[in-house]
């Protein structure tokens, strides 16, 4: 073999990794099913998710009441109830048969149950009980009614006891209800909304979930349009598993560098969500972010054999790894086998940083943890898609030579 000097060979390799990038920026256009997990879904569907939850919160449940009292007590309390803007009755029911009724049809969400000898109780002095009834197939039903019915319970009882004090004056009546006094603050998310609360999240999940699709799906399309199946082609400037991952990482990063600033920063404002985030702290975060998910990726994709595959394999991961980061469930109450394999994704440690840094206004010294996790991860994946990129080069190799060897032997059988 003719051997060049050291710097033809640098020359050589930074010419062949910038024709692989171009090269995977050209699939990336050409490719339809690339072009949609990159483009498309990166740009759509976090605007579906937010638009979905952009109320925040829910108002005016509608729910029905079985009052067995039927007294002017138990009918100030119903009026209370429905007076705040958590729930709506709709429904006066006769006994509690017909309000199950109407539940099962989903006419209601909940049932509020004023049992017989409520204003009784009241009235001499002993402690009564107001049942509720949910519908749990959407927790939020169940915060609504819970919290409409306890602010109306916690007004009813400063009444209650202002007529039991005997007080002269309005200052004694404030401290008769109000010993001590408080004020109660939501930290991060004012509103107590379910989309400052979730959306940060799903955003950071969807760069992880649409490179690992994308990604895939090009893996499966190059074994695909090759006869033996190889996922690295047998040409000039694919020799070599450095460049190979250096040109792939370079494009899909320039990519999602747009992409991410379209999801991370221009949705959150875009749907007037939490975003107390530094431009600087934010954009030194996403980097290994990327840099991970990229490698990681790029890694599970030499499993791919057919372009279906990755839709098989990566999209159901979406809610357990939603799940399992420490967001959705407190982290606190994650075993620590699952706590152990959420550290194997990349959007375990994102996720956390993100929602630090974009809802707490956190600086890169508060999510050092996880900022070192993320180039840790950057690094082991990167050795792991070269071992992986290196094998892969040595299967092309062996297969090239069987097909030369093949062809010598048809040539010299056509020369006999």
């Amino acid at each position: 073999m003719k051997k060049y000097s050291f710097r033809h060979t640098i020359k050589q390799g930074i010419a062949g990794l910038f024709h692989i990038c171009k090269e995977e920026l050209k699939m990336t256009v050409k490719d339809q099913g690339v072009l949609i997990f990159f483009l498309l879904v990166p740009l759509a569907y976090p605007l579906v998710y937010a638009f979905i939850y952009t109320n925040e919160v829910v108002r005016e449940v509608p729910v029905a009441v079985v009052d067995a009292d039927r007294s002017s007590v138990s009918r100030e309390y119903l009026r209370r109830v429905d007076g705040g803007p958590d729930v709506r009755i709709v429904s006066y029911c006769s006994d509690m048969e017909e309000a199950r009724l109407l539940l099962k049809k989903q006419k209601i969400y909940g049932v509020v149950y004023v049992p017989e000898g409520f204003s009784r109780d009241l009235a001499s002095g002993e402690q009564a009980h107001v049942s509720i009834f949910a519908d749990m197939s959407g927790m939020l039903y169940y915060k609504a009614l819970l919290l409409a019915n306890t602010e109306a319970s916690l007004e009813m009882n400063k009444d209650i006891q202002i007529r039991r004090a005997g007080n002269t004056t309005r200052r004694q009546d404030e401290i008769t209800v109000r010993p001590i006094d408080y004020e109660a603050v939501s930290l991060y998310n004012p509103q107590d909304g379910f989309a400052s609360f979730l959306i940060p999240a799903v955003l950071i999940l969807i760069i992880q979930q649409t490179l690992l699709l994308g990604i895939g799906l090009s893996a499966g399309t190059a074994r695909e349009n090759n006869r033996f199946r190889d996922l690295v082609p047998m040409v000039r400037h694919y020799q070599g598993a450095i460049r190979i991952i250096f040109g792939k990482s370079l494009a899909y990063l320039l990519v999602y560098l747009a992409v991410a600033a379209y999801i991370l920063c221009a949705v959150p404002k875009m749907f007037r969500l939490v975003f107390l985030a530094s431009p600087d702290t934010l954009a030194a975060f996403v980097l290994p972010y990327l840099l991970a998910c990229i490698f990681f990726a790029m890694a599970c994709s030499c499993l791919i054999r057919r372009r279906e595959d990755c839709m098989m394999i990566f999209v159901f991961t979406s809610l357990p790894l939603l799940f399992i980061s420490g967001i959705s469930w407190p982290g606190a109450a994650i075993p620590d086998f699952w706590k152990a394999v959420s550290w194997i994704f990349p959007s375990t440690f994102g996720i956390n940083g993100y929602i630090r840094i974009q809802t707490m206004g956190a600086t890169l010294n508060d999510v050092l943890p996880e900022y070192r996790a993320l180039w840790m991860q950057a690094g082991i994946y990167f050795l792991l898609t070269f071992f992986l990129y290196r094998r892969e080069i040595l299967l092309s190799r062996k297969h090239a030579l069987k097909r030369l060897h093949e062809f010598r032997k048809k040539r010299q059988a056509v020369l006999r």
